[in-house]
Formats: C-alpha cells, structure tokens, sequence
C-alpha cells in the first residue's frame, strides 16, 4: 500500500455566496427585521451555512463573491448574460448584511475584480489539487457550469429542491447527468450553446448532436479535425460556425489561473464567537437560528440537527 493512499482525507468547501443568495431570496417569502429591514436572503444564507458546518463538518471553509463591475467575458462579449432579468434591488440590498455574516464567523472571502466567482473557486480548487494531497474539495453552489471541475479530488455540491441533503456530483455523477466527462462541459457548450448566459453555441446543433460528437471525437479540435467525416446539415452548421464554437467554448470556460492564492490555514474551522454572532441574528430577528446556534458545535461529528420544513427546503 502507498503512503498516499492511507492518507486521511480532509475537506474544504468553497461556497458560491452569489449562487447561494440567490437561491434564498427566491426560496423564502420577503420578511423584515423590527426596524423594516428586508433580510429573507439573508435569513436563507445563514440557515444553508449552518447547514453546511453542522451536516459536512468541513475541515476549511472559504466563500467567494462576485464583483461589481464588468468581468472580462463581459468586455470580450457585450452581450454575455445579457438576456438574463437583472436581480431587483431587494436582493442586493441584503448583499452587505450577508457578508456582515461571513466576517461573523470569521470565514475568508475570496473575490478579485474582472472575474466571476466561479472563476475564484476554480482557481482555488486547481490550487488544493496540487498542493494538498490529504485534501477534498467540495464546491457549493447552483450553477451548473461548475461541474466542468469535478475531478477525482474536487466535487459539486448542489442543492436540490425538497432534498434535505445536497447532491454530490464526482466523475461519475457528471457523466450520468450529460453523458460526458466534466473537462467536456466546456465543449459542449461550445456547440450546443447556453440561453442563461447568452452563448450562441453552434446554430442548429442541440444538445443530442453535441453528445454525439463529443462522445466521438473527444473535443472542439477533434471535431473540425473530421470535419470531412461529418455528413449533412449539421456538417454545414459546424462549418458555418467554427469561430462561434470556440468562441463559445471560451466564455464557457472556468479560468483557473486568477490572480489570487488560497490561504489554507485561514480557512481552517474552528470554534466561532458565538456571542458576536448571536448578536447580529438577535439584531436581525434570526430567533430560530439562534435556537439552532445555541447547539452548534463547530467539531461535532452529528451529520444531522433538526431544522423546519422551510429551513429543509432552503438545501
């Protein structure tokens, strides 16, 4: 037996904070603090954080944001995620109340202009993988675009409506899910394109043509390499748009080179200021959360606490 494989595995999950406050604004129904204050996604944020520490017992933990301002797929491509309805003022509103949350618990955030969170976590995940042979990581977010980094050591965890638990995508989840392997996401939608980011793909060429290509040809290049074995419309479909493909491909692609070095040791859990942070839910009207807090225990092994059937249905 290898030493490396009688490693002990530890885990950190990387939390898509955008993806996350999201998903709790349109999950509970608007409420306000005494004072007037709407803090439904925040509320949200803060009972699937509680969820993640008490059920996952992470070893680290980190959450990235995205920024303000245009990334550079916006300024390569004016109308990436152009068709996508802007999110109300309601929402971002609560975005400093949520971050008042993370600083709370004392977790990292990692953020950097130019580039969306998605890209963060993947640069980071990328930088685990190589550094950190004892180490999983576990992305927690909606958005599928990130199962392109699902690898033997990086995993996804999406929340499902109505399931307590969130789903674990590995190697073999992704492939049950496309029918490809994560690293041919991108490809995939190269050609087949994706309405929620306004990326045009390959006109004419659906999501069963671009499985098919892909399961036989690998990639983009291979693709165009047998061009000439390709017959028909979608031949002519793939000619006509070969720079709209790679184009695509691009925009679909997680960078995993920022600018930005992970920090293992401050990610590190560990045993929080409960008293600051029943200040700010008592502050917020979080009574239920803090019922839940008063029992927390950062180190517990206990994989499940009770939660209502809205706090279940947050994750």
């Amino acid at each position: 037996m290898s030493e490396k494989s009688i490693l002990i595995m530890k885990k950190i999950i990387l939390i898509d904070g955008n993806a996350v406050i999201h998903r709790a604004f349109h999950a509970l129904p608007p409420f306000k603090t005494s004072k007037g204050e709407l803090v439904n996604a925040v509320y949200g944020f803060s009972s699937i954080l509680l969820n993640l520490l008490n059920y996952n017992t992470p070893d680290y933990i980190a959450v990235s944001f995205d920024m303000k301002g245009p990334t550079f797929r916006h300024k390569e491509y004016k109308e990436y995620k152009a068709t996508r309805k802007k999110a109300p003022d309601e929402l971002y509103g609560q975005i400093p109340r949520i971050r008042s949350v993370v600083e709370a618990f004392e977790i990292p955030i990692y953020e950097i202009e130019g580039f969306e969170a998605d890209d963060v976590l993947g640069t980071l995940a990328k930088q685990i993988e190589q550094e950190e042979d004892d180490l999983k990581t576990y992305i927690f977010t909606g958005d599928m675009d990130t199962l392109q980094l699902v690898t033997e050591k990086t995993f996804v965890l999406s929340p499902a409506r109505g399931i307590k638990e969130p789903i674990v995508y590995d190697v073999q989840k992704v492939l049950g899910k496309y029918g490809l392997k994560p690293s041919q996401v991108p490809d995939m939608k190269g050609l087949q394109g994706d309405s929620s980011d306004n990326i045009k793909g390959v006109a004419g060429v659906g999501a069963k043509t671009t499985k098919t290509l892909l399961q036989k040809y690998g990639n983009l290049e291979n693709i165009y390499d047998h061009l000439d074995e390709i017959t028909g419309r979608v031949h002519e479909n793939l000619k006509n748009n070969k720079e709209n493909a790679f184009f695509s491909r691009r925009l679909a692609t997680i960078v995993t080179d920022v600018p930005i070095k992970l920090n293992l040791e401050e990610c590190r859990t560990h045993e929080y200021d409960k008293e600051k942070i029943l200040t700010l839910f008592g502050e917020l009207g979080f009574k239920a959360l803090m019922s839940r807090l008063s029992k927390f225990n950062n180190h517990s092994q206990e994989k499940k606490i009770e939660e209502n059937e809205t706090q279940q249905s947050l994750f």
